[in-house]
């Protein structure tokens, strides 16, 4: 897929993403300082990268809209802005930077940020169940998929694994990631297979791909903390460092994260192979080993 189309289909997804996001939490209510939050975390821009891979694996499962299925990617993405803001909460990270942007708590105090993420944590299943365009076994599997992914077992024990610095080596760090990092990306795609009904073998290739796909993105990141530019990545480098967390340019060096993550971007592309018309996807995955962001 050449850049142009990659570009038009991936800005098509997001402008969607973007307008329905746009229309949640509005009106003039008592409690309005509260929407302003939760509104000033979820429109502050990101790449969307989780909502876009839900709806193209909608669209590669045969959802031939694939508009309908915005409730669940725009679900997932207000559960991924709870996380962001609860993360860089004082208690937690204590940071004071997002996206280039003061973080949620340094604008609106640390308890009016903690009961934004509260808020946006549930409402984003009130959209899956409001999903008037999608059944109701579709919703069943998607709140199940969501569940899973950012509960007790999946980011929030990964956000508690991090805090306990449990990742001192490859397979303990690893497990952190999965279940902080790559749950939730696989999730993405789960969510557009719920949407789609889609076939096994296009949920278990996308599956697949998308767990690599996040690890790989972690590992990315982490190198980003110490080789990237500040201004552009959107928060302080050098953060993990700081806070004594290890990562994994700490056991890999920078040229082997690197490596790293050239060879898990490899193994997602590969596990697209039988499933046609993934180049998207194939595209996606480079062009996130590739980020500055």
């Amino acid at each position: 897929m050449d850049d142009k189309l990659f570009e038009k289909r991936y800005e098509t997804y997001r402008e969607a993403v973007e307008a329905y996001l746009n229309r949640l939490f509005l009106g003039d209510y008592p409690w309005g300082k509260l929407h302003e939050s939760m509104r000033y975390s979820l429109l502050s821009g990101g790449k969307r990268v989780r909502p876009v891979l839900t709806l193209e694996v909608a669209r590669l499962g045969g959802l031939r809209n694939w508009r309908r299925a915005l409730p669940f990617a725009c679900a997932l993405e207000l559960v991924h802005t709870y996380s962001l803001i609860h993360d860089d909460l004082p208690c937690m990270d204590d940071d004071a930077l997002r996206r280039g942007k003061p973080t949620n708590h340094a604008v609106y105090g640390e308890t009016m940020a903690t009961l934004a993420g509260d808020a946006l944590q549930a409402e984003a299943y009130g959209l899956i169940a409001n999903a008037l365009k999608l059944g109701t076994r579709a919703k069943v599997n998607a709140v199940a998929s969501l569940s899973w992914a950012s509960g007790a077992n999946g980011m929030v024990a990964g956000q508690v694994l991090d805090l306990t610095d449990f990742g001192r080596d490859r397979w303990t760090l690893t497990m952190l990631c999965d279940k902080k990092t790559c749950f939730m990306i696989k999730c993405a795609a789960e969510l557009g297979c719920a949407a789609s009904n889609a076939s096994s073998e296009v949920c278990n290739a996308t599956q697949t791909y998308a767990s690599l796909l996040g690890l790989a993105f972690q590992i990315q990141d982490d190198l980003l903390d110490v080789i990237g530019d500040e201004e552009t990545f959107g928060k302080p480098i050098g953060s993990d460092k700081e806070e004594g967390k290890t990562t994994f340019v700490d056991l890999l060096g920078v040229d082997g994260c690197r490596e790293e993550v050239r060879r898990l971007t490899a193994e997602a592309v590969e596990a697209l192979h039988g499933v046609e018309d993934t180049a998207f996807l194939e595209r996606l995955a480079l062009n996130l080993a590739e980020r500055t962001k």
